[in-house]
This record gives structure tokens, sequence and C-alpha cells, in this order.
């Protein structure tokens, strides 16, 4: 089959302006606790989710990280580069991730704060777009997350220039081993090592429909405070 013949009709859900929350934030929440399948907005809602996702599961297809979301950042030469990232928190400053301070995405993030993040749901056919501007997190916030992760985890942290080229598979497992050593009990925050706050400026919900009439809704933070909200054409 050619590339160009891959194909889906989008038929599962809707999207209008009656369903939105005001707060986009709160609003996300709903989509990824619905991703996650353990809280829907109503018990319908869980019920068909839950029917789907057994239909899923019977099929032999599995989920894919729901917090998983591409952190788009562009670098002080101009030039735009993308990955894929794991949300870890989501509050009132808005999107929170962890990173290497020194890799890619963080020197980039250094040099231009501007960033845009995508998530993809496709059981649910939902897309969420969000920008902003990054700021850091606080050490002791970032301390208290690293603290929460696996220890080959923590250990990785400190073994791995994240982005940054290396001689081989054998020289990176060597530094880890070199790191369990040095640290054989607690592993501390490596002092490069730390999370971002993407505070919203934009984010807009996508649900598709049949015939490529897709519903697009969207927030725009206001000046004065608060959103305004519209629909953006398919």
């Amino acid at each position: 089959m050619a590339i160009a013949d891959i194909r889906r009709e989008y038929k599962v859900l809707t999207l209008d302006e009656t369903q939105l929350d005001p707060d986009p934030l709160r609003q996300f929440s709903f989509w990824l606790e619905d991703a996650i399948g353990t809280q829907g907005r109503s018990r319908w809602r869980r019920i068909g989710i839950a029917l789907y996702k057994l239909g899923q599961a019977l099929l032999g297809r599995s989920g894919a990280d729901v917090n998983a979301m591409t952190l788009a950042t562009v670098g002080a030469d101009g030039h735009p580069s993308s990955r894929t990232v794991l949300l870890k928190g989501i509050d009132e400053r808005g999107f929170i991730f962890f990173t290497n301070y020194t890799s890619r995405k963080g020197t980039e993030l250094e040099s231009n704060p501007h960033a845009a993040l995508t998530f993809y749901w496709p059981e649910f056919e939902r897309q969420v777009c969000v920008a902003g501007k990054v700021s850091k997190v606080s050490r002791e916030e970032s301390e208290a997350y690293f603290k929460s992760r696996p220890r080959d985890s923590q250990l990785g942290a400190w073994a791995s220039a994240q982005s940054h080229e290396v001689a081989s598979r054998a020289e990176l497992e060597a530094r880890w081993e070199a790191v369990a050593r040095q640290y054989p009990g607690e592993v501390p925050l490596p002092p490069f090592w730390g999370g971002f706050a993407l505070r919203v400026e934009r984010i807009e919900f996508w649900q598709g429909r049949p015939g490529r009439l897709h519903d697009r809704l969207c927030y725009w933070r206001l000046p004065a405070g608060g959103w305004r909200v519209g629909r953006l054409s398919p």
C-alpha cells in the first residue's frame, strides 16, 4: 500500500462548545483522565471508555504512554527540533516535565524559552496542541521528583551526557557502572538536571470527525486574565 493511501475515518466522539470547561487546564485533565481510563466525566462515559479499551485489548492492541507529549523547541540558530517527553505534572503553572538541562532541549529552552507541546490519543481520536513559555521549577521540586524515580533512572541521569556524542554503548554502560559504585546508597540530584513548567498561552483541543470536518476548539490567554475560546476551521 502506498503511504498516500493510508487513511482512516474519525467517528468515535464529538466536541462542541457546551462540553468545554472554562478552565483549559481542567479540560485537559478530563481528557487525560479519559486516556488513562481511571475516571470519566459521567458514569456512561466511564462505561463507554471501559468497553472501548476492552475491545482494543481483545484485538491485541496495547495503548501508548498516555502522558507522552511531543516537545518542540527552537535553538539559538533558529532551527527547530522535536522529541517525545513525558508529562509529570499539571497545575496552575502549566505543564511540568523534567530533563537534563545540558541536553539539546535544555540548551534550546535556555536560549529561547518559547515551546510547544502536542499530545495525541489515537484511541479517542484526540489531539491537544499547547504553546507557551517555560521556566525552571525550584531545585526543591526537582529534587523531590528525582527521589521518586527508580534507582536505575537516577544513575542514568548521572551517567548520560544527554544529546552529546558517545563513542559506544560499552562506554555508556561503563559510565553507569562507575556511577553505581560512586553512589552505593542514595543517589543525589545532579546539578545539571531538573524540571520545567510551560505556562500556557494557547491550547487547542482537537477531536477527529467524519469527512475531515474535525472539531477544533481553542483557548487564548487574555492579557487581563481569563481565556477567550473560539472554534477553528478543520
